[in-house]
């Protein structure tokens, strides 16, 4: 079960005000017609979501929040389409790529198509869990390189407590 069911019922984003200074926020679409058109997060800490219709939710993201998008589509002749994007919302002046499903877009840090591919991503996330880090915070950096790795058909090196503790460290140093 998508973890982030539970949050389908966060009460509806409020509108952003031009004047207002909130930083925009990163929608992203999800929807469920079983069977057909799957879609869920593996993992992200939304700061608003709203239910459209009993398929369709929007849940919203804050510049910098860390999220993985999951997409599947099937026809009657087996899955057309597995794919996985880690992305990270960004704020007005950011560069971002669009992505189907997010708006406005997002940094993406990660992206595989396949489900051979899909389902090895879930296993590095698994592990991330493992060992009680919470994905939405792992360094940008490891993704980066979970999909080059992929990409080049190499092995992933993991994410350990002590690299989590060095990005930690260097990300209170940026800010």
């Amino acid at each position: 079960m998508c973890k982030s069911a539970a949050r389908a019922s966060l009460p509806p984003p409020e509108p952003v005000d031009a004047g207002s200074g909130d930083p925009p926020l990163t929608h992203v679409t999800l929807v469920w017609r079983g069977g057909v058109q799957e879609d869920w997060l593996r993992f992200g800490k939304p700061v608003a979501g709203r239910i459209l219709d009993r398929r369709t939710r929007i849940e919203s993201y804050a510049p910098g929040q860390v999220f993985a998008l999951v997409r599947w589509v099937s026809n009657d002749y087996g899955t057309v389409r597995s794919a996985l994007t880690v992305a990270r919302a960004v704020g007005i002046s950011e560069p971002l790529t669009t992505i189907p499903q997010v708006d406005p877009g997002a940094q993406i840090l990660l992206s595989v198509r396949s489900w051979p591919k899909v389902r090895q991503v879930f296993a590095l996330i698994d592990a991330i869990e493992d060992v009680g880090i919470d994905p939405c915070d792992v360094a940008p950096d490891h993704w980066h390189h979970v999909h080059n790795r992929l990409a080049g058909g190499m092995q992933v090196r993991s994410y350990s407590p002590a690299r989590h503790r060095d990005w930690l460290r260097r990300r209170m140093l940026q800010s």
